[in-house]
Parts: C-alpha cells; sequence; structure tokens
C-alpha cells in the first residue's frame, strides 16, 4: 500500500472513529476492500452528505473475505442502522445478508457492484460498466492492432462481469483482435502481478492486458516492467485512480475508464434520504463514466489535486 493511500486510509478511519463515539442516528457501509482509493472516494461522498444531515457514518472493511462481510452487515443490521450501503465482495453470496437485513426492516442500498437478486435491495447506485469496458476496448482497437489480449478479472462481482462483457462485445467488431486468455486476479495488485507473470511466460504473442481496475493494472504493469516487455504490451483498465492517471502520464499505462466514486456516494446518500423522509425512490442509478488517455490526463490529474469533478 502507498504512502498517499495508507495516509487517507488513517485520516479516513480516525474520522469514522471519531463519528462512532457520537450519539444519535447513523447508517452503514460494507465494502469489499478498503485498498483501494476507489472506496476512500465513494465514502467521502457518503458522508459529504449524511453528515449535513445529522446521520454519522459507520465503515466496515470486508478486506475481500464473503464471511467478515456477512459479520459486519449482521452488525449494522442489529445495531439498528437506519440504511446499509452494500459493495458485496460476491454478487450472489450475499444473498443472505440482504435477505437478513430485509427481515429486520432495514433498507439496504447497493453501492458500484450490483447484486444477483436486486428485489432485496431498495436500490442499486452504480457507474454504467459496460460501457467502461467498451471504452476501454474502443482505446486498445486505437492503438494496438492486430491485438492478442489478456483479461484480468474478478468473476464474483458483477460490476467487473459487466466491464468484461462491455469489452469482449466491442473487440468483437474487430477480426484482427483476438482475447487469448481470462484469469482471476483478484482485483489487486499482489493478486494481478504473478498471474501477469505466467500470462508472459505461456504466451509470449501477447501484447495486450484488459485489467477490470487500476490496482489490476498497476499488477501486471509491474510484472511487464520486471521482464522487461511493458513497451511491448498495451494495457487499458478501469477506475480512473490517481496512480492509474500518473501511470498514464509516465507512458505505462494506455487508458482508464474514469468513474466518479464521490458522485456514487453523494447519490446513493441522496436516495437513502429520500427514502426515509418516506418519498419514493427509483430501482437503479447509473453514474456516467470517461475515457482517460494521454490526451486529457493533465485536466484529471488537476481536478484529483482538488477540484470536485
Amino acid at each position: 500500500m502507498s504512502g498517499i493511500l495508507r495516509t487517507s486510509l488513517v485520516a479516513l478511519w480516525a474520522g469514522v472513529l471519531a463519528a462512532g463515539c457520537q450519539k444519535g442516528p447513523f447508517v452503514g457501509v460494507s465494502f469489499q476492500t478498503m485498498n483501494n482509493p476507489f472506496f476512500i472516494d465513494l465514502a467521502e461522498g457518503l458522508e459529504s452528505v449524511l453528515s449535513e444531515r445529522g446521520y454519522r457514518l459507520e465503515v466496515r472493511d470486508a478486506q475481500w473475505n464473503s464471511l467478515k462481510q456477512k459479520n459486519d452487515v449482521a452488525d449494522l443490521v442489529m445495531g439498528r442502522a437506519a440504511v446499509i450501503f452494500l459493495n458485496p465482495v460476491n454478487w450472489e453470496g450475499v444473498t443472505g445478508s440482504l435477505d437478513f437485513a430485509k427481515q429486520k426492516g432495514v433498507p439496504c442500498i447497493v453501492v458500484d457492484a450490483p447484486v444477483s437478486d436486486p428485489d432485496l435491495v431498495l436500490t442499486t447506485v452504480a457507474s454504467d460498466n459496460v460501457r467502461a469496458g467498451r471504452l476501454a476496448a474502443q482505446a486498445l482497437a486505437k492503438a494496438c492492432r492486430p491485438a492478442r489480449i489478456a483479461i484480468l478479472h474478478r468473476s464474483v462481482n458483477k460490476a467487473c462481469i459487466d466491464r468484461v462483457a462491455g469489452f469482449r462485445a466491442e473487440i468483437a467488431q474487430y477480426p484482427d483482435m483476438e482475447i487469448l486468455e481470462e484469469q482471476e486476479g483478484g482485483g489487486t495488485t499482489e493478486g494481478s502481478r504473478p498471474v501477469m507473470l505466467d500470462l508472459i511466460a505461456r504466451r509470449p504473442e501477447l501484447n495486450a492486458v484488459f485489467a477490470i481496475n487500476d490496482p489490476s493494472a498497476l499488477g501486471a504493469i509491474s510484472a511487464l516492467e520486471a521482464v522487461g516487455k511493458l513497451s511491448q504490451v498495451q494495457v487499458v483498465s478501469v477506475d480512473g485512480s490517481k496512480a492509474a492517471l500518473l501511470a498514464i502520464q509516465a507512458g505505462k499505462l494506455l487508458s482508464t475508464s474514469a468513474q466518479f466514486p464521490k458522485e456514487i456516494g453523494r447519490t446513493a446518500a441522496e436516495v437513502a434520504l429520500r427514502h426515509l423522509a418516506g418519498e419514493p425512490v427509483e430501482k437503479s442509478y447509473v453514474v456516467r463514466v470517461e475515457l482517460i488517455t494521454k490526451e486529457n490526463v493533465e485536466e484529471f490529474l488537476s481536478a484529483s489535486e482538488g477540484k470536485k469533478r
């Protein structure tokens, strides 16, 4: 974990602990991991809206562990959270937790990654993940033809499933672009690096990689650098993290399909407050995505230094 990310995490958790000492109504959020700047920003988006209305936010980190997430959600339900925001580790495996919350009368709002049974949740607020995958494929088609592609996936996550579906649909339009393999990278830098090293050894013809998120892309880049092949392989990803922007600026990453996690958080919080006020809400909300390449990376880097997008 980088020093910047570690500092952000410390600051976030300090705020959460301080909020936990206060009295009054609270809402909970369970993230699949907090070892990703995306979820830190999403939590900040939630907090920015909820705190203005007198709600404190309790953040739980599942650490990629479905059982821990189940226990965390149960704790939030039994603690009588007004609403639970849920970012599932496993889009199917979380059904039991959603059913338990519904039985206890605690509404759940899914953020970022949809679940297999949307009837169990109040609403879903997520990026247009199919479009994110399509944008990555379009960037690759402009820069790498013919292409021999590997996909670094996380197939228990519906957001990642949708990204890969969008990517595959777009790539299918190009006869000279072939997907050689789809491998599980775990959605982390640490998990993707050894998978990429194995792919490089077995598939010398490989010249392109689609990673389902920026941490996976950074793992692939690390592996390619280690064997001196980064200049021969184009990497595209999804997220729009600052680390990815810097990698694009340095010429190591071709593109990232930017999500807007603070916008997801703010939208989800606003929907929750409308529901708590007795107002009707939609069953799903889709948040925009934008492609970042070397042509517009400076604009996004400037925004990340203090502007709100």
